[in-house]
């Protein structure tokens, strides 16, 4: 190799050196051979690619892409962050205005849950969906956390998406406007003479005391029995999810904490449950996130029955980590699993009674909702509520 070029390539190798530094290769270079022949590789690569390739290449380009693809082939949370997107998310959430949308990465942009209230969930966006452009731009290279930034902007600005539902050739163009969040995290109603129905769109600040309160009001009315709508809740705080499993566990623990290098931390119920209703919990593919920890630490403790169809599963913190170039990797460096200690993220949360969601065509409205009325059947047998209240 020309010692012009291998000068090059440890220069532009730097931002990567750094990566496996604070673990991109996951300790195979600490390992041996391995991560070093990895790296032997990566150098034959830049080398062939400025030497050989038919154009004259821009290496930052070429760089940006790589480490790209290292953070994207970690999990769809972790990503690479330029210079500039360090900055910004730095700075802070400047934008008040959302649409709605929570978003992983499975090629494209895929929607998690669009929020109860949003400007999304008005134009019919559910779980499953695709963004394929934002304001045109494509979402094939973008990371969730990009995507999510592209979404939000001012109050009363718009944004246009372009939206794939199932397997439909045509994409659907629609323009939402953004809207400040909804403030109330919490609704219910008697469903039933003795049903309590309890709606969580999100999990953020006082999410445990406002779902309390709801609960007692509901009780004061007459329910004896309790459905927990955790559908599509994907926004939240793990410690506050932590706070809302509290509300049903008694002792013991709601979760554990792991984090590489250590021994699983148990976070543990530090009261005595505030409530204790028989409880059936629905749950969707679009449950993401803290609402997972709060949906396992009720089905391994006994005291609710899940009824839908398996989470998401990514719960877990991300770090910034930032590197020489100005750059940062967004890293995913804790989980959090089931009291038992099985994992949730990459793998959801399992329904006790699996029931799908059905299937809508785009711009249609959903006639029936056959989750709630399995919750519904499940709790008006005494012996299947006397299960859900870990009898």
């Amino acid at each position: 190799m020309p010692v012009r070029t291998r000068l090059f390539v440890l220069v532009v190798s730097v931002p990567l050196v750094a990566f496996v530094l604070v673990g991109g290769f996951l300790g195979k270079a600490a390992a041996g051979d391995g991560g070093y022949r990895d790296l032997r590789v990566f150098e034959d690569v830049v080398s062939l690619i400025l030497n050989n390739y038919v154009e004259q290449v821009e290496v930052d380009s070429v760089m940006e892409g790589a480490l790209r693809g290292l953070a994207e082939g970690l999990d769809p949370d972790s990503a690479y962050l330029t210079p500039e997107q360090v900055a910004d998310l730095q700075s802070g959430p400047s934008k008040a205005g959302v649409v709605g949308l929570e978003l992983t990465r499975q090629y494209y942009l895929r929607v998690v849950a669009a929020r109860d209230g949003s400007p999304a969930a008005a134009a019919g966006l559910r779980t499953g969906d695709y963004l394929r452009a934002i304001d045109d731009q494509s979402t094939r290279l973008l990371s969730a956390w990009e995507g999510q930034r592209l979404l939000a902007g001012e109050p009363g600005t718009e944004v246009r998406l372009t939206v794939i539902r199932g397997n439909t050739a045509e994409p659907h163009e629609i323009v939402l406007r953004r809207a400040a969040p909804a403030a109330s995290m919490v609704s219910g109603r008697l469903e039933a003479p003795s049903t309590a129905y309890v709606r969580v769109s999100a999990l953020g600040e006082g999410v445990a005391s406002e779902l309390r309160d709801v609960v007692t009001r509901l009780e004061r009315e007459g329910a004896d029995r309790l459905i927990l709508d955790l559908r599509g809740t994907a926004l939240g705080d793990v410690d506050d999810g932590v706070d809302v499993a509290r509300l049903f566990v008694s002792d013991g623990a709601v979760t554990l904490r792991r984090e590489r290098g250590r021994e699983d931390e148990p976070i543990v119920a530090s009261a005595p449950a505030a409530v204790a209703l028989p409880t059936a919990l629905l749950i969707s593919n679009g449950t993401a996130g803290a609402a997972e920890l709060v949906a396992a630490a009720l089905q391994d403790r006994d005291v609710a029955t899940l009824i839908g169809e398996r989470t998401l599963g990514r719960v877990g913190d991300q770090a910034l980590v930032p590197l020489p170039n100005g750059g940062g990797l967004l890293m995913t460096t804790v989980r959090y699993t089931t009291p038992e200690g099985e994992a949730i993220y990459g793998e959801g949360v399992t329904p006790d009674q699996e029931v799908a969601e059905p299937v809508v065509e785009f711009g249609a409205t959903p006639t029936d909702d056959p989750i709630l009325e399995a919750a519904r059947t499940f709790l008006a047998q005494p012996t299947a509520a006397a299960a859900a209240a870990g009898a």
